[in-house]
């Protein structure tokens, strides 16, 4: 049942509006002014809001602009016997769904808020969904090593500077790129991952800078590269050291100038774009080796952040277990499982090469193939022995 607020100070139109809305099973409150409005908001959730514009002392616009500074998110729509043009775009622009005209149509009405009921469930959609994904790549622990790598990321998100992340394969840089893009002022923007080393060297300029139609045999159209799609937001280079010298001093001059230009073409196009690379090499050595530039090493790594191994925070294993075991049995839809703290101190006392990607699979098995409480039995059958 949605619930909606209806703010008036003519008695005679709330208590009409209650009747009717109440009778096509809307739930709805009441508020006599634009202050009592305010306040209802403040302490309860509504669906939809219906509010007059010629109130006194706070007038509807007012109220709005109140309403969309406490919850933004909020469905206002406005409803006036004194609306002009200007009024209506007025509200608009200030963030109402929509005005209405009194005398109210009732057909008219209603129209109005299925169409804003319909918005609010697809906020509140996204809003889960939202959720889900931040779950997703939420980063689980409480060792000294990790928080002092979450305590980097958070005084670092809010700056533009660019940030070099290095770690193992499987240690999380991914997650961490995100933590710095979620907690900074482009966090509405695109977040944009390129894998270095999973693209050609022939295709990677294209990747990233685009190409125009017939730039070369398959380019049947024209396309935006990486640094286009990631404008206003964050590119995440990750294994930046696998990429070819000729793409490097391209993305240094990207850097430098916040000007890319698509393969095939001389029109040189605006970026801004935050910066943020991941490698698992050693960037020193491999510029001592003549495959990586230094000037790009010193352009990417403003900041650098390196990620522990699984192996130097074993202390955050039993954390990580349980963290996987709901995550799993919720995406398997199975009863939620135990796991003894004897086979927990198995998974500690064992090697991790393959890091936190390691182990997700390792407690992914066991979920699958182990009992309803995960045993030191299980992990020795379907893991094998500590190495």
């Amino acid at each position: 049942m949605l619930k909606i607020l209806v703010i008036d100070d003519e008695r005679s139109i709330r208590n009409t509006l209650k009747d009717i809305l109440g009778f096509e099973g809307f739930q709805v409150e009441l508020a006599e002014n634009g202050r009592a409005g305010i306040d209802l908001v403040q302490s309860s959730e509504f669906d939809i809001i219906l509010c007059d514009i010629k109130m006194p002392e706070m007038d509807g616009l007012e109220v709005l602009e109140q309403i969309r500074k406490i919850k933004p998110e909020s469905t206002v729509v406005m409803i006036s016997g004194h609306g002009t043009i200007e009024t209506a775009v007025e509200a608009i622009k200030k963030g109402a769904f929509d005005f209405i005209e009194k005398p109210l149509d009732l057909n008219r009405l209603l129209i109005t808020l299925r169409n804003a009921s319909d918005k609010t469930a697809l906020i509140k959609e996204t809003q889960i969904l939202k959720q889900k994904v931040s779950k997703k790549f939420e980063i689980i622990g409480e060792s000294a090593s990790i928080r002092k790598v979450l305590e980097m990321c958070d005084r670092v998100a809010a700056t533009e500077a660019k940030v070099l992340i290095t770690g193992a394969n499987g240690t999380g840089k991914e997650l961490i790129a995100r933590r710095l893009h979620e907690y900074s002022q482009r966090s509405e923007n695109p977040f944009v991952e390129v894998n270095c080393a999973a693209i050609p060297s022939e295709l990677i300029e294209s990747e990233l800078f685009g190409h125009e139609k017939g730039a070369f045999t398959s380019a049947i159209k024209q396309r935006k590269g990486k640094f286009e799609q990631a404008d206003g937001g964050t590119l995440f280079l990750d294994e930046i050291g696998d990429m070819s010298l000729s793409a490097q001093a391209k993305v240094l001059r990207a850097l430098q100038e916040n000007i890319v230009t698509r393969v095939g073409s001389d029109k040189q196009v605006e970026v801004n774009v935050r910066v943020i690379a991941a490698t698992n090499k050693d960037l020193q050595e491999e510029i001592r080796n003549g495959s990586f530039r230094e000037d790009l090493y010193h352009r990417i790594s403003v900041i650098l952040i390196h990620v522990p191994s699984l192996d130097q925070r074993k202390e955050d294993i039993p954390l990580l277990a349980q963290y996987f075991i709901e995550q799993l049995c919720g995406e398997y839809g199975q009863p939620l499982k135990d796991i003894s703290p004897e086979a927990i101190g198995m998974l500690a006392a064992r090697k991790w090469s393959g890091n936190i990607r390691e182990f997700r699979n390792v407690i992914e098995r066991l979920i699958i193939l182990g009992g309803k409480t995960i045993t030191t039995e299980d992990v020795v059958t379907f893991v094998g022995e500590a190495i």
